[in-house]
């Protein structure tokens, strides 16, 4: 398992991406590409707007409190533990495998806000990550190499716990 240590979490608070107001802002960016979607609400809004993203990870919570707009994604589902803080090696695996065999959906027993950056680092190049951005809108990161290096020293910066 990888924990970000409180001395590095103020790196990851700005947005890894465009930040929109609204998912209807940015939805042309979406268009002839895979989408990948951190986040109940923001997945729920995807497939309200009838984008099915390819994987979708999800935790069942918004901002801590039990998330009342839990997406209804119809397609094979990982359960991962990952707990606040971290990346674990189950959730870099479902991730691998979830790219490698769409749609599916991950359901994180724990946190899943971390998870966009193992995404990134998995996702095939012109993908576009979607996440919320709490309080600010949602954020879409389009992946280039530039992404994926900026992923790689994000990752850079969390800890090896155990073995």
């Amino acid at each position: 398992m990888y924990r970000l240590p409180d001395r590095h979490r103020d790196a990851l608070r700005e947005p890894f991406g465009l930040l929109f107001p609204d998912l209807g802002d940015a939805s042309g960016m979406l268009e002839g590409r895979h989408v990948y979607s951190v986040g109940d609400v923001v997945t729920h809004n995807l497939l309200q707007r009838g984008v099915a993203p390819d994987v979708a990870i999800i935790d069942g919570y918004t901002q801590r409190v039990p998330c009342t707009r839990t997406p209804i994604f119809l397609a094979p589902r990982l359960v991962v533990e990952n707990p606040p803080g971290t990346i674990t090696e189950a959730l870099i695996e479902a991730i691998r495998y979830a790219v490698a065999h769409p749609p599916v959906l991950i359901f994180v027993e724990g946190e899943e806000d971390l998870a966009v950056i193992p995404l990134v680092i998995e996702a095939p190049p012109g993908s576009a990550i979607v996440y919320g951005q709490p309080g600010e809108g949602v954020v879409i990161r389009i992946v280039d190499e530039a992404a994926k290096e900026q992923a790689h020293e994000y990752f850079a910066l969390f800890e090896r716990e155990g073995n």
